[in-house]
């Protein structure tokens, strides 16, 4: 393991370098990655991924590399943003961009560390995401971790040429499920 930050049972996170850039830009350019993101629609470079990574030094967001453990395999990235010390609330965000890694529970395994960091070391009281309507496996996964849809944004976003909802999101402290 390579400067891990956050450890868990098969992978773990360690902070996002640029030399990430090089694999990580060409997921947020498969359509199939970034139909359920929200910068679907932005061309992304190697060079326009090494700035976002340069300017992670000076904000206040964390913003991890998901790294399959024993053979430290760079599968996504996950992050806490917009982080807010006085009402204690940050938004979450993940990506697993090697699709030959989906459905093996790497997503769950990382926001599973990734909110036990933000309640139990930064003292969070809540964190948050947005899911588009249309993403059922991102919802299956943020219900069964115990998050729970706070509000429903009707056809906010325009996604594969249709209007879709943007759901909101919540996960308070102490309700983050085990995987069942």
């Amino acid at each position: 393991m390579r400067n891990a930050y956050l450890i868990g049972e098969r992978l773990y996170l360690r902070p996002l370098e640029e030399a990430d850039a090089v694999v990580c830009h060409a997921w947020m350019n498969d359509p199939e990655v970034r139909r359920t993101l929200r910068v679907r629609a932005v061309p992304h470079t190697e060079a326009s991924t090494r700035e976002f990574v340069r300017h992670l030094d000076t904000s206040h967001d964390q913003v991890f590399a998901i790294v399959l453990r024993g053979d430290d395999i760079y599968v996504g990235n996950c992050g806490l943003y917009a982080i807010d010390p006085i009402d204690r609330t940050a938004r979450l965000g993940i990506v697993v961009g090697r699709r030959d890694q989906w459905g093996r529970g790497f997503g769950c395994e990382a926001i599973r560390l990734l909110c036990q960091h933000a309640f139990d070391t930064l003292d969070l009281r809540k964190v948050c995401l947005s899911c588009f309507a249309t993403n059922d496996r991102g919802l299956h996964l943020f219900r069964k971790l115990g998050f729970e849809v706070e509000g429903r944004l009707r056809e906010q976003v325009y996604v594969e040429g249709q209007w879709v909802d943007e759901l909101l999101l919540g996960l308070l402290r102490g309700a983050l499920r085990a995987p069942a």
